[in-house]
């Protein structure tokens, strides 16, 4: 076994994470967990994690269940598509592998929403196959240790990481070295200060012994990051507010939001030319509401919700009125959920 697989094991041994999702019967917990980890936080996904199994204890359930009950429980963890994919693939298992999840990772990645790291994890950790993976904690000890000079979000540097994971991979114990890796990363060797004294790894880290581990990862510069900015309309009839629900795929799809659009300038005039163009739909905008801010994958967002006034709604319009007291049960991304907070809290 490789020095650097015997070390992290060893630690792995002392240390692992207690985790609600290790050492699970069931395949299909594993993999939600892989799935609600992407680009979320450990402490994040555990309330989620539960929840969502008590929704849809099986992969079946899941399978059956309406789209909107699964986007309502994927609320506030983001990241929407990776709901939608989850559920478009247990339905494809169901349909086509008769409800088992295929054991391999080349029978994973053929998935909707299992990319090569997802589909590595879960068929070292669900069903014990030999093969290393890759994430970001696992590309930054990697980095760090082999001293690798590429800027890992380049495709010669992620090849170089990913050969690197594969070549210190101990066989049969590839579940314990990927899971043992991910902890290293999330507890000791840190994006920013890492604990290099308590680190395994560090009578084998170049970085370290060059005092290079701060400068290492090395990525390509980033680009600034746009600012969009959109007003919204409240509208409010006996009880009931103006809601549209947003197209089945992209960025927040099948969620539900208050009619928005886009605008440049923060006025009345601005919000009642903006909701004409976008839905027909000609208002009074009375009075502004408190802005809201939000960070997204690749866009900030500002959002200024204005009390409106309907003077006309298309008979053919796609949007509904909705009961005030029925919102917590229609799934909205942050910004809108804060919005729909604002008027239940009157």
């Amino acid at each position: 076994m490789p020095p650097f697989a015997q070390a992290i094991l060893a630690w792995y041994e002392r240390n692992a994470r207690r985790l609600p999702w290790r050492g699970h019967p069931d395949p299909y917990a594993v993999w939600l967990s892989e799935i609600m980890l992407q680009q979320t936080r450990v402490e994040t996904v555990i309330p989620y994690f539960h929840n969502w199994l008590k929704k849809f204890p099986t992969l079946a359930s899941l399978a059956a269940a309406p789209q909107q009950a699964a986007l309502a429980a994927w609320e506030g963890l983001g990241y929407y598509s990776r709901a939608r994919n989850f559920q478009r693939a247990a339905q494809i298992i169901v349909s086509d592998y008769a409800g088992q999840i295929p054991k391999t990772a080349e029978e994973l990645i053929r998935l909707p929403g299992i990319g090569r790291y997802t589909a590595a994890a879960i068929a070292s950790i669900a069903f014990g196959q030999d093969i290393a993976t890759l994430d970001g904690n696992l590309k930054r000890i990697f980095a760090r240790v082999f001293d690798v000079t590429d800027p890992i979000d380049t495709p010669a540097g992620e090849k170089k990481l990913w050969q690197l994971a594969e070549n210190h991979l101990p066989p049969g114990r590839a579940g314990d070295y990927n899971q043992a890796l991910m902890d290293l990363g999330a507890s000791v060797c840190l994006p920013r200060s890492p604990l290099c004294p308590q680190c395994p790894l560090e009578s084998l880290c170049e970085a370290r012994a060059f005092g290079l581990q701060a400068e290492r990862p090395v990525r390509t510069p980033k680009k600034p990051v746009p600012q969009k900015y959109k007003l919204a309309a409240v509208l409010l009839s006996q009880g009931k507010t103006l809601l549209n629900q947003r197209p089945a795929n992209g960025l927040l799809g099948g969620l539900w939001e208050f009619p928005a659009a886009e605008v440049t300038s923060d006025s009345a005039e601005a919000c009642a030319a903006a909701l004409q163009t976008a839905y027909r739909l000609k208002v009074t905008p009375r009075t502004r509401l408190p802005a809201i801010r939000h960070a997204y994958s690749h866009f900030t967002l500002t959002e200024t919700p204005w009390r409106c006034d309907l003077l006309c709604l298309p008979p053919d319009s796609p949007l509904q009125w909705i009961p005030l007291a029925d919102l917590p049960a229609y799934p909205m991304g942050k910004v809108d959920r804060a919005i729909a907070n604002q008027l239940t809290a009157t």
